[in-house]
């Protein structure tokens, strides 16, 4: 799992170790010398799990796609962001609690409802 790229896509065979990685950074802090340039890359799918060559000198549109399972593995990186949030659910909504419908309400009466009726349960 890559702490650089988020929702990486495929993982690279570095050509000058020939070992796995998720991406370059990922090369740079684990081995002792830098990334071997070269036109032809090797990728792993991270969804079929499945091995294939990419000529990156004529890289078109479509060799975005894993040529196996067609998952899109050249998409947007997202990255870790720095941000504060709040933890947890607000359920106010303009400044006062919503019920939510969604839950089944209790329609038992009891003795301690102020509000009911509960003269046939006294003698």
């Amino acid at each position: 799992m890559c702490k650089h790229i988020l929702n990486v896509q495929a993982s690279i065979r570095a050509p000058c170790c020939k070992q796995w990685f998720d991406c370059a950074e990922c090369h740079g802090e684990a081995s002792d010398h830098p990334l071997r340039k070269t036109t032809e890359m090797v990728f792993g799918c991270k969804k079929c799990k499945k091995v294939f060559r990419k000529d990156m000198e004529h890289f078109e549109e479509e060799d975005e796609y894993c040529p196996h399972c067609d998952n899109k593995f050249i998409v947007e990186a997202k990255t870790p962001q720095m941000g504060l949030g709040i933890e947890g659910q607000d359920d106010r909504m303009g400044g006062r609690f919503e019920k939510d419908l969604r839950l089944k309400e209790d329609n038992m009466k009891t003795m301690f409802d102020l509000e009911a009726d509960i003269s046939h349960r006294m003698g």
